[in-house]
């Protein structure tokens, strides 16, 4: 997966997603009843700011103090005034939060979604998209119809509020008002991001989709986390800018099943962050950026980090000389338990209304289900055709072989059952072709699969025809 694309999704979607088709429920999206009628911030009655610093300490900022009142009613659109003082009393109540001091100032700039839509966007090389969407295929989630960049592009489109750029080290929030407007809770989670990269760092990249999903669970649920403790002062301490009406941009129609595996670190990673303060306070979520999760099970799990780490899983070559590895480093993906849960729940083979029951204390949806809770890893490995000439010529020659490790027998074969009997028997169509062999003949996922279990390992083996999967992949 492309952590930059991935980081910009996750951002996409981060507040939008309550007013999307997404059942998720957002109990802080109340108006703030310390407000005036007109949106301006009542001032203090019981409170009197003391003398700025001599030098800077937490929760005082540029100035201001973090319960200190401001002039700011974005009824008119901010000004550059209004805009000062609503950014440095956030990044001072975003360090009384978060017990974190920043260590210099950070650039926020509003633009308009005119304006976001008009910037260029790096282009995709080529061969990791092709590779990219033979991973997302081995899951059953993106078929050969569509690529996942174009399912991406369907999932952020126009809802994108705002990001943190840690290369540029500036946020940019994006206003579909064309007198710009700020949102506190957007606000307050970028600038946690910003807070973050100065202490702990937010450039470089894990290698595989499970290990970005999973980091992700730390950083954006320690964000996630602080701006909801940020909106529950709004509601019971501080007095609070009214939040924006929301744009409505965000509503249009998307690929659940992928929006769930992305989403995974915002809905799990808030608990996984509290469950770490609950176990040594903010001190051990500081420590967890030198010793980042390191799967999505962790995140899914907590009481499994940082001790139960995944299994590292190869996939000898055993494909003849017809077929290739790509070019990529790594030339393997992992995908990991968040991605095959949501294999699962699309295609119907765990009970779907456990996705918003015994969620976790931050959560509003719950990723753990038996054929996906015993992951211990996996690897795909994607395989295009050798000859170039056949490689252009026909994009739906292509193959994977996807070996996966389980904890035990039982949870392998649990496994291999959800995902033969339910996923691509019932689901899918496919029908039997021979031992270990099913053949899927109409649809985005119409190929020819092989699934053996060996202990505690599934492997599945996909090719265009039955003939060909020991070309991909030669049985022993």
């Amino acid at each position: 997966m492309n952590r930059r694309r991935l980081a910009a999704v996750l951002s996409a979607l981060l507040l939008v997603v309550a007013g999307c088709a997404a059942p998720v429920s957002d109990p802080n999206a109340a108006g703030d009843a310390s407000n005036d009628a007109d949106g301006t911030a009542d001032p203090a009655e019981d409170w009197a700011w003391p003398d700025d610093p001599p030098t800077d300490r937490l929760g005082w900022e540029a100035g201001y103090w973090y319960n200190e009142s401001i002039a700011v009613n974005q009824s008119d659109g901010l000004n550059a005034t209004e805009r000062e003082a609503f950014v440095a009393r956030t990044m001072a109540r975003v360090e009384v939060v978060r017990e974190l001091e920043f260590e210099e100032s950070v650039p926020v700039e509003v633009i308009s979604r005119a304006e976001y839509r008009n910037q260029s966007e790096e282009p995709a090389d080529p061969v990791h998209s092709d590779w990219n969407d033979q991973v997302w295929e081995a899951l059953l989630l993106v078929g050969e119809d569509r690529t996942i960049d174009e399912v991406f592009d369907e999932l952020y489109g126009g809802a994108v509020l705002g990001y943190y750029s840690p290369s540029e080290d500036r946020i940019v929030l994006v206003s579909d008002d064309d007198r710009p407007t700020i949102d506190r809770r957007t606000l307050a989670h970028e600038l946690h991001h910003a807070l973050q990269d100065q202490h702990f760092g937010l450039d470089g990249s894990p290698p595989t989709q499970d290990a970005q999903l999973a980091e992700n669970g730390l950083v954006e649920g320690d964000a996630r986390y602080v701006d909801r403790l940020y909106e529950e002062r709004c509601e019971t301490d501080w007095e609070c800018v009214p939040r924006p009406p929301a744009s409505g941009s965000g509503s249009g129609s998307y690929d659940y099943p992928v929006f769930l595996t992305i989403y995974a670190p915002y809905s799990e990673g808030p608990t996984f962050v509290a469950d770490l303060r609950e176990r040594g306070g903010w001190a051990a979520v500081d420590d967890a950026y030198a010793d980042r999760p390191a799967s999505t099970e962790q995140v899914l799990h907590p009481k499994r980090y940082p001790d139960e780490r995944p299994v590292e899983v190869t996939v000898e070559d055993r494909s003849s000389a017809a077929w290739t590895r790509y070019d990529t480093d790594p030339v393997a993906d992992t995908v990991g338990e968040a991605s095959i849960f949501a294999t699962f729940w699309k295609h119907r083979a765990i009970d779907r209304g456990r996705l918003q029951q015994d969620t976790g204390a931050y959560s509003p949806y719950n990723y753990t289900a038996g054929p996906s809770e015993g992951w211990a890893g996996d690897a795909v490995v994607p395989y295009r055709p050798a000859s170039d000439e056949t490689y252009e010529a026909n994009p739906h020659e292509r193959g994977y072989v996807w070996k996966t490790v389980w904890d035990s027998e039982a949870d392998a074969e649990q496994f291999e059952r959800a995902y033969v009997t339910y996923t691509l028997k019932l689901r899918l169509g496919g029908s039997y072709a021979g031992e270990n062999t099913y053949l899927v003949d109409d649809g985005p996922f119409a190929d020819a699969y092989r699934v053996t279990r060996d202990g505690d390992t599934v492997t599945v083996v996909n090719a265009p025809t039955v003939e060909r999967l020991d070309e991909v992949h030669r049985q022993r």
